[in-house]
């Protein structure tokens, strides 16, 4: 984190702490947290901004940014997210140095299934997105991203370079990707970016490491230009519009609930659920219905991810526990290896059926067991909640879904 604004935002937390009465539902310590939690989010913006769309389009977004930063994959990251809005993406191969730049994009492009410009044998990444920006416009492709050269260091031939595109196409949006994990040198980088090319926000990729936030509260701080996006992770669904708020309840370990209802929200079956819920009411939960819950939970990211946005489930409480994600592949295997009557009634698996279970799954007996156990205790778990939906003590509202 910048040696400068840490010492303002600690000078900014004595003010706002030195004077203050305690309350009395608050113990000392809880309030001071609550100044921090406060100053935090002012540090990083207070609100969420998100992007600026033209008026008429197409919207020209220009991702600029050293090499290694993670440019290209947040390019795609951007693209899958604006398309899953309802927009048409283009995507620009603009990096014609780095080996395989080009094709790197163009994978990403296929995975997400969205069409990527580029000009073959052309060496003019001018040329190649002014053509690109009128091919988007005659397509009625509404985005256009932009995705630029970068270097491993800051030098004026990029710069020239990424100001005559500007120049050339004047993008709505210029967003500075950089690595999370860079610390102290990602606010030099950002600042030179902004005084050199102008940003109107920026990227944040890697946050899904060791990386706390430092990044985070020292580019606001210096550029005083919004964070748009955060990268949490390495699949292309891995990219989050930026909130200040949640952003500081992460760095002190408060966890991230609204994150985490948003992310089971994107992943979640409506239909599926209304039929686990149909389920739950008869108490017919099976071993179907208990993969299909494996499935979801799956899509929703690593098991470090989730549970670190659950309050008190931070780094320190999880230090030595070891998130085993092999684990739901391996339940998932073992649930596809069994016949579909006996995945309707588990009572049927006997001895010998565990034993043909465990071969195909690759697995041994005692995991069959394992997973057999679990799926009884959540079976009673399932009842209970079925009982008490039958008898008006819970509401529909207090369903899992």
């Amino acid at each position: 984190m910048n040696f400068r604004v840490a010492r303002e935002f600690i000078e900014n937390v004595k003010q706002k702490a030195l004077g203050q009465g305690v309350l009395k539902s608050l113990t000392p310590g809880q309030q001071m947290v609550g100044i921090v939690h406060q100053e935090l989010i002012v540090l990083m913006g207070e609100q969420a901004v998100e992007l600026s769309l033209a008026p008429a389009p197409p919207t020209i977004l220009m991702l600029v940014g050293l090499q290694g930063s993670g440019k290209t994959t947040a390019s795609g990251k951007l693209a899958r997210l604006l398309r899953g809005r309802g927009h048409h993406p283009l995507l620009v191969a603009a990096d014609v140095y780095r080996p395989a730049a080009i094709q790197q994009l163009q994978i990403l492009g296929q995975t997400i299934s969205v069409p990527v410009f580029t000009i073959d044998g052309s060496r003019d990444p001018v040329t190649i997105c002014t053509v690109a920006v009128e091919r988007a416009r005659n397509a009625g492709q509404d985005v256009v991203i932009l995705d630029t050269a970068g270097r491993l260091h800051i030098d004026d031939e990029m710069m020239d370079e990424l100001t005559r595109i500007k120049e050339a196409v004047e993008p709505h949006e210029t967003l500075l990707v950089v690595d999370g994990m860079t610390g102290q040198d990602a606010v030099n980088v950002a600042d030179t970016f902004n005084q050199r090319i102008g940003i109107d926000g920026s990227i944040l990729t890697k946050l899904d490491g060791d990386a706390r936030g430092g990044a985070a509260l020292s580019i606001r701080s210096v550029t005083h230009k919004p964070i748009k996006f955060i990268g949490v992770g390495e699949k292309l669904d891995a990219l989050e519009p930026f909130h200040p708020e949640r952003m500081a309840s992460r760095i002190l370990g408060m966890g991230d609930m609204l994150s985490l209802v948003e992310r089971a929200q994107a992943v979640i079956d409506i239909e599926e659920a209304r039929k686990l819920e149909e389920k739950l009411r008869k108490e017919t939960f099976d071993l179907e219905d208990f993969r299909t819950q494996l499935r979801q939970v799956s899509k929703m990211g690593s098991l470090d991810q989730i549970l670190e946005m659950i309050p008190g489930m931070n780094k320190s409480a999880l230090k030595g526990v070891e998130m085993d994600e092999h684990a739901l592949v391996q339940m998932e295997a073992i649930i596809n290896s069994m016949t579909p009557a006996e995945r309707r009634r588990p009572v049927l698996i006997n001895g010998s059926r565990r034993r043909r279970i465990a071969r195909g799954s690759g697995t041994t007996v005692q995991d069959v067991n394992n997973l057999l156990k679990q799926f009884e205790m959540m079976q009673k778990m399932v009842k209970r909640i079925g009982r008490l939906s039958k008898s008006g003590r819970i509401g529909r509202q207090m369903l899992p879904f």
